[in-house]
């Protein structure tokens, strides 16, 4: 915290060239989900949304950048798992998307959005080298008695364009991002298809920073929590400044009586600058993930008073 503080500029890691989670635009603006948390840890720990230096990682250069201190938080769709948590060296703060591993074939291939893995019988896979995504549709064929050709790729990029080149007959990663994928790229005379129903792992994705610093860790992970905290309350990016005199836990959160962000080491009003600057979680979602058909209604990222998982602990 004090490094980033004293450098007045956050370092964070993200794809660049994840659909709707970290897109690299011409002009070299980042945008998408991911970019977002980027933005709102700065607006907490520096006050300014816009102090940030991204660094597009592929996935097997992420963590490395984690462990060597290039990146001081990773914002880059990656999956917490115990040996990540407990052997790479990393800490996970918490989960800002839930996704699961899915499938995408072409109708034309004969798959369906009933397909599964038994459907993959000699099937080329195409998939990104180093990711939880390629451990897992190797397992799953494994155990199930399949037998594929897998191929990995260094950037999602190159694994799409095997897949739009014919190449592959699957593409499989984060649900998420296939969806993404198949509203910006599938050609105009083929009908990709996404499958099966029910993914077939888990996949929370959340930031990602070093082991063992605490204080860091509390200033990203209250990020996060203040971003749902306030969604929970109704309070967006457009209506923050009408609850500034709120008693309470939004009270506490936006500065007032009872703050507790200072002796964070923030300034009292980091939390409202986040609200102010970036947005609550719903405002994240919504701007970033709905354009693409990512929506909170009925999943697992809903709140948790509508039936998803989205929660945070109490601001006392």
């Amino acid at each position: 915290l004090d490094t980033v503080q004293a450098r007045g500029m956050l370092h964070c890691g993200v794809s660049g060239s994840a659909v709707a989670f970290s897109e690299t635009q011409a002009d070299g603006s980042v945008t998408g989900f991911d970019a977002d948390y980027c933005r709102a840890v700065a607006a907490a720990v520096l006050g300014d949304a816009n102090a940030v230096m991204f660094m597009s990682l592929t996935a097997s250069e992420r963590f490395i950048a984690v462990q060597s201190g290039d990146v001081d938080v990773l914002m880059r769709n990656s999956t917490w798992t115990q040996s990540r948590d407990t052997d790479v060296g990393m800490d996970f703060g918490p989960t800002t998307y839930y996704d699961g591993q899915q499938l995408m074939g072409r109708v034309s291939d004969g798959f369906s959005g009933n397909s599964g893995i038994a459907d993959l019988e000699g099937a080329i896979v195409c998939t990104n080298a180093g990711t939880t995504t390629e451990k897992n549709i190797a397992e799953a064929a494994e155990l199930g008695g399949v037998n594929i050709t897998l191929n990995s790729f260094e950037t999602g990029d190159e694994v799409w364009q095997q897949f739009i080149d014919g190449a592959c007959d699957i593409s499989t990663t984060d649900g998420s991002a296939l969806v993404g994928r198949k509203v910006k790229q599938q050609p105009a005379d083929e009908e990709w298809v996404i499958f099966p129903p029910t993914p077939i792992s888990k996949e929370p994705l959340g930031p990602v920073y070093g082991q063992n610093d605490s204080k860091w860790a509390d200033a990203v992970n209250w990020t996060v929590y203040a971003t749902i905290i306030l969604d929970e309350y109704g309070i967006n990016k457009a209506n923050v400044d009408d609850w500034l005199d709120e008693p309470g836990e939004v009270g506490r959160l936006l500065g007032g009586d009872g703050e507790l962000q200072t002796t964070m080491g923030l300034s009292a009003d980091a939390f409202y600058q986040v609200v102010k600057q970036v947005g609550n979680y719903s405002d994240i979602y919504n701007s970033n993930l709905n354009p693409v058909g990512l929506y909170r209604e009925g999943s697992a990222n809903a709140g948790w008073k509508a039936g998803g998982l989205i929660y945070s602990p109490p601001a006392r």
